[in-house]
């Protein structure tokens, strides 16, 4: 139903009937309304991260190989033309993803970035997320949520171009939309609920522990938080603990953490830290933090081989990820982290290859093209061969056929020879 069904769910689910795209002057108002200790915190969380991706970036390069004689190959990295952002504003406002995904999107190259975030009742868009987005370059902001934003950067709604790729976190609707829209449109990764898995050996500060549990678990009532352990201190110190810090948060937070800690969270006790390794990599968790001896860290980084982001120590923490050291925040859940990285420069470029080749290189590969074509029954691949090593070697081509007949059935013959 195209711009009006997205202004019908607009009114309905968002409870808002503003400008959908903002103008310049709407932009400027909003920057303008945000403090600037604020505005301070987002540059420098806005250089970390485009430091980061500019790093990444670089060690993506095109190339040029001759695998043989000859024959070059290549790789080039072309940027996609444009992309759609969605940043969280119901629950929580994240300023952060907006900076997160227009930045990394920019830094790829990314022509054309759109930035769709829900507007609050009668209000619109969190001036915070509004300054970030245009900060990092996004060229067109919308004051548009949920399943509707996901649709109208997809088909280009609004004047916008339809997007090469959508990107970023959401609630289980915009996930949904991600998952359906999959294919016609690109997707950073399918999403689930976030969560944060703990390891701790003997030395682990329960205090800690526990705060960087409950952290994660504020995300949302079905935000799973794990504790593996070779301690049995630990365990039964962290498991006394959350309870009380969960009860000092605010409200909302409290509902959620209270939910993820009571319905989802687990907390295990293992022998050593072999088996904390094998357990951590089977969870395959979206956040791995370890609290262990500094000496130590280095181990634990070159055997653990599943997570999304990985934190060291207890002088890091998660929200230092989630909101400013650098490395992406949009990471991959519910176990995805088996076979997938998160989001970075990598996912707003193609990896595309080429080749060519001289006519005296194109011999070797057109004769085995041919034999292998034939040999899996797919005759027109290898006429092409053929037609090659007619035009340029017809000696060898003569031989060749000779050779082609030898181990072929007499009917077919004719038609090869032709």
């Amino acid at each position: 139903g195209g711009e009006e069904i997205a202004l019908e769910y607009a009114k309905k689910f968002d409870r808002y009937e503003g400008n959908i795209v903002l103008t310049s002057e709407e932009i400027q108002s909003a920057c303008d309304a945000v403090p600037n200790q604020i505005k301070e915190d987002i540059i420098y969380a806005y250089n970390n991260i485009k430091r980061f991706a500019e790093k990444q970036r670089e060690h993506i390069h095109d190339f040029e190989f001759e695998t043989s004689p000859g024959f070059f190959t290549g790789q080039k990295c072309i940027p996609l033309d444009c992309c759609g952002c969605y940043v969280p504003g119901g629950r929580y406002s994240h300023i952060a993803s907006a900076i997160m995904t227009v930045t990394t999107a920019k830094v790829a190259g990314c022509k054309n970035i759109s930035v769709c975030s829900p507007p609050r009742p009668g209000v619109g868009i969190n001036n915070a997320i509004v300054y970030a987005a245009n900060l990092c370059g996004a060229d067109t902001i919308l004051a548009i949520g949920g399943v509707q934003a996901i649709a109208s950067m997809t088909n280009g709604l609004f004047g916008l171009s339809p997007a090469d790729i959508i990107i970023g976190p959401g609630n289980e609707y915009v996930a949904e939309a991600k998952r359906l829209l999959f294919g016609k449109v690109g997707i950073d990764m399918f999403a689930g609920p976030t969560d944060s898995l703990v390891i701790s050996d003997q030395t682990g500060d329960v205090a800690l522990i526990a705060a960087d549990l409950v952290g994660q678990a504020e995300h949302g009532y079905n935000s799973p938080v794990w504790l593996v352990t070779d301690t049995r201190e630990i365990a039964i110190g962290v498991m006394n603990l959350v309870p009380i810090l969960i009860d000092a948060l605010p409200e909302v937070n409290r509902m959620n953490a209270s939910a993820a800690w009571r319905d989802h969270a687990e907390v295990l006790l293992c022998s050593d830290r072999e088996e904390m390794c094998t357990v951590a990599d089977g969870y395959a968790p979206e956040h791995l933090h370890v609290h262990a001896l500094t000496s130590d860290l280095s181990w634990w980084r070159d055997h653990l081989t599943r997570y999304g982001s990985l934190f060291l120590g207890e002088e890091t923490t998660v929200p230092y990820g989630d909101k400013a050291a650098g490395p992406n925040h949009c990471l991959p859940t519910s176990r995805a982290a088996r076979y997938t990285g998160g989001l970075s420069v990598h996912k707003f470029l193609k990896i595309v290859t080429w080749q060519q080749t001289s006519r005296d290189a194109s011999k070797q590969v057109a004769l085995a093209t041919a034999r292998i074509s034939r040999f899996e029954g797919m005759e027109g691949h290898a006429r092409c061969a053929d037609l090659r090593l007619k035009k340029y070697f017809p000696s060898e081509y003569d031989n060749f056929v000779l050779s082609v007949n030898d181990n072929v059935n007499d009917k077919n013959n004719d038609k090869i020879e032709k």
